[in-house]
C-alpha cells in the first residue's frame, strides 16, 4: 500500500478526531456524561478527575483498531485509524492537559496566535462550572472570535 494513503488515512483521521471531540464534549461530556465532567469545571481534590475516566473509554477502540489492523491484512486500514485516534490523543494530552491545565508543573508560555487563541478558548469554557451554558467546546481548534483583543 502506498505511504501517502497511509499518512492520509492517518491525519484525516487526526482532523476529523477534533469534531468527534467537539461532539463528545459538548453533548455528552456536558449531557448525559456530566457526572464524570462535573469535577474537571469544579475544584476538586487529587490529580486525578473522574474526566479522566473518558480516555479509558476512547483508549481501548485506538487500541483495537491498531491489534485489529495490524493482524488482519485485510483490515490494514483500521492500524492507520487507529494511529490518528492515538496521535490526537497524544495532541489532546499535551495541549489539554499539560499546557492548558497544567496538571504537570512545567513553564509554558507561546507567542503563538494559535496557542493563545485556543488556550483563551478553553478558558472561556471553564468559566463556566455547571452543565449548561458553557461554550468553545473544541480542544485543538478555535474560531477567531476567541482571539485576545
Amino acid at each position: 500500500m502506498e505511504i501517502a494513503i497511509k499518512v492520509g488515512i492517518v491525519l484525516g483521521v487526526f482532523l476529523l478526531m477534533e469534531g468527534v471531540a467537539w461532539f463528545a464534549h459538548k453533548y455528552i461530556m456536558h449531557g448525559f456524561g456530566w457526572t464524570w465532567h462535573e469535577d474537571h469545571h469544579n475544584m476538586h481534590k487529587g490529580f486525578f478527575e473522574k474526566n479522566d475516566y473518558y480516555a479509558l473509554v476512547f483508549t481501548p477502540i485506538a487500541i483495537f483498531c491498531i491489534v485489529y489492523g495490524d493482524l488482519n491484512a485485510e483490515y490494514w486500514y483500521l492500524f492507520h485509524i487507529g494511529l490518528g485516534i492515538t496521535l490526537y490523543g497524544l495532541f489532546y494530552f499535551i495541549f489539554h492537559d499539560l499546557i492548558v491545565h497544567r496538571r504537570v508543573k512545567f513553564k509554558f508560555t507561546t507567542k503563538s496566535k494559535y496557542m493563545k487563541r485556543i488556550m483563551h478558548a478553553h478558558y472561556i469554557h471553564h468559566k463556566t462550572h455547571t452543565k449548561e451554558g458553557a461554550e468553545a467546546f473544541g480542544f485543538l481548534y478555535a474560531p477567531k472570535k476567541y482571539e485576545k483583543k
